[in-house]
């Protein structure tokens, strides 16, 4: 066999000889992020999608020092980035392999002696300020281990594409996080009867760089703000939060959209109302109230858009990198993550023949609520040759991810359908 007929056969080159709508959700899910760092040459489809995404050690882009160089940088004003599947294999996300998403500018001159935080609001009984040591030295100390993603991780696969960066599956993570609940915080100011909402207000600049404009502001019902896993955190992973994930202090809500979490964070207002603020209406971070056709238009109003609250079921494959090769005869070990808004997950399945038959996964509980629960499971392959794992979740009322991309919106939100990997049998 010659140079050219090896080339032909060998499992990249078999990945483009795929029939073009298994090739291009295929590459959309997995393989665009690991055929890139692998050098394989992928199919024109997703060309458009190469050309926004560009590595972040082969373009020296401005991230962060001590960011993993294989994040894939999606846009850098306002800088954004996500994480390679395999990059998130840890229980517990380091930091350097934490992805970024910013609505506006990163502050600069960042003090944390002089830092204050703010409660106000029209249904606060008393404007209070705290600075960060009164908040440590205040109030007891929490640590969970919590989800984060962003509403539109897995926005690529929308046909037509949802507006803003074309996440693939990176925009997640689960760190641990250190602080004071919000509750304690907002009870020690004082909460009116009629409060509904709390709205977050941070220190990052607009892109537009006008000191009047906000670029994101948003919240969460006072249920989910007076929950023991809503924090006000001061450290990550036993560490002073990284600048870029909101230094020195940061909101978190664990299983909610990681919009709702802000960062760089001075103030808290206790609403009378849904809060209005930057990036809380029209089609941000909302979703249809009935489903509606790809591409359609309708009036960004409350009658047609909700807000996005709990995240859907959902995993990842973290383990084995797509495009593995594996020895005929021997089993494969593969593991992942699974996480479900404010739910548990109870079942964890893989498949090996596109759906037709799952196998059940070893599945651990979590470590607090909000956070990701580890999988693994053995796989015997029948023969050698090419194949797919899907991964696929169940949450604790029974829901389980799609194996297609769920209902078109607007923004391409909420995209969690199973996520797969590729392998190859020799």
């Amino acid at each position: 066999m010659n140079s050219e007929e090896n080339k032909k056969n060998s499992f990249p080159e078999k990945l483009n000889m795929l029939p073009e709508l298994d090739r291009r959700g295929f590459i959309f899910k997995t393989a665009r992020l690991a055929g890139l760092s692998l050098g394989w040459r992928l199919l024109a489809g997703p060309e458009k999608l190469a050309a926004q995404t560009k590595s972040v050690s082969a373009d020296k882009s401005p991230l962060p020092a001590g960011k993993h160089p294989d994040l894939i940088l999606l846009s850098d004003k306002p800088l954004n980035a996500e994480t390679p599947p395999y990059l998130l294999d840890d229980a517990v996300t380091p930091a350097d392999k934490l992805f970024i998403r910013n609505n506006g500018l990163m502050p600069a001159n960042l003090d944390a002696s002089s830092w204050t935080l703010t409660i106000d609001g029209e249904s606060v009984k008393k404007k209070t300020v705290f600075t960060l040591d009164d908040l440590k030295k205040k109030f007891k100390h929490y640590t969970y281990q919590l989800v984060h993603e962003c509403a539109g991780n897995g926005r690529s696969e929308f046909s037509p594409a949802g507006r803003g960066n074309q996440w693939t599956t990176g925009g997640v993570g689960c760190c641990e996080w250190t602080g004071v609940r919000l509750r304690d915080v907002l009870e020690a100011a004082g909460i009116k009867p009629d409060a509904v909402y709390i709205g977050y207000y941070g220190k990052d600049t607009h892109l537009s760089g006008k000191a009047d404009e906000v670029p994101i502001s948003r919240g969460v019902p006072m249920r989910k703000a007076l929950e023991d896993e809503a924090l006000i955190a001061w450290a990550m992973n036993g560490k002073a939060i990284p600048e870029v994930h909101g230094y020195p202090l940061r909101v978190l809500f664990g299983g909610w959209p990681a919009s709702c979490s802000g960062k760089w964070l001075t103030r808290i207002s206790i609403r009378n109302k849904v809060h209005d603020g930057a990036k809380m209406n029209g089609h941000d971070y909302r979703l249809p109230i009935h489903p509606i056709a790809p591409g359609a238009k309708i009036p960004e109003d409350n009658e047609h858009f909700r807000i996005i609250e709990a995240m859907p079921v959902k995993s990842l494959i973290t383990y084995p990198k797509t495009g593995a090769q594996v020895t005929a005869g021997k089993a494969l070990e593969v593991r992942g993550h699974a996480w479900a808004g404010d739910l548990k997950v109870n079942d964890m399945h893989v498949s090996i023949d596109f759906g037709a038959t799952w196998q059940k996964c070893t599945l651990k509980a979590p470590r607090n609520r909000n956070c990701w629960q580890q999988w693994t499971a053995q796989i015997n392959f029948p023969d050698k040759g090419y194949y797919e794992v899907w991964a696929r979740a169940t949450d604790s009322t029974n829901k389980m991810q799609p194996m297609l991309v769920p209902a078109w919106n607007p923004g391409g939100y909420l995209n969690n359908a199973c996520h797969r990997i590729a392998v190859e049998i020799v």
